[in-house]
């Protein structure tokens, strides 16, 4: 390994093998290191094995036993590839909305189920908002509790079948996840029942 500069000890660029307290072994190329926390960031394949993606892992060495360095870097890295700051404050200001929004459903006393049934629309069409307890979706759909198909208001016209689809799919897949755990917690049930 070269001579750590000021702050720094591990060579950006090089490759590392770290074994965990939990005895993990964790491999990738080391993308940044601060000495002061002792924090190491390494760039390794991605967990689900697309090939154009890469995990990063942020590494707390406290909590490292050992540490081997496979291939030192000794050159100058690379520059930094430039951000594309516009995209994410878009991506900031997008998520604190979302935030926002969950926020204002709450406190403003929206059940569980309303809640749910927003997040899966707005997964789907963005537009979509809270007006007092009613969930409004492309300024032409309302949607009041207790939220089922028959609560979806608006002009008759495809935006308003597109919602009440969305509306009776998600409601499908709920009763389908309850029922999946109604069985689950039979099974685990009787099999408690049969070991006793």
């Amino acid at each position: 390994m070269a001579a750590p500069g000021p702050g720094e000890y591990f060579s950006v660029g090089s490759h590392v093998s770290c074994l965990t307290c939990l005895g993990q072994r964790l491999q990738g190329e080391v993308v940044a290191f601060d000495y002061q926390s002792k924090m190491l960031t390494l760039k390794c394949a991605s967990s689900s094995g697309k090939p154009n993606l890469n995990d990063v892992i942020l590494i707390n060495l406290a909590y490292v036993s050992d540490v081997d360095i496979i291939n030192d870097r000794t050159e100058t890295p690379p520059p930094l590839a430039s951000l594309n700051v516009s995209k994410l404050a878009n991506r900031a200001r997008t998520e604190k909305e979302d935030k926002l929004s969950q926020a204002y459903a709450i406190s403003a006393g929206v059940s569980v189920e309303g809640q749910q049934l927003f997040q899966t629309i707005h997964k789907t069409i963005k537009d979509c908002k809270w007006q007092e307890k009613n969930i409004i979706v492309m300024d032409d759909v309302v949607i009041s509790p207790p939220y089922q198909v028959e609560n979806c208001k608006g002009k008759e016209g495809s935006a308003l079948s597109h919602v009440r689809k969305i509306v009776e799919k998600h409601f499908r897949d709920v009763e389908s996840q309850k029922s999946m755990q109604r069985s689950q917690a039979q099974q685990t049930q009787k099999d408690s029942t049969l070991s006793s």
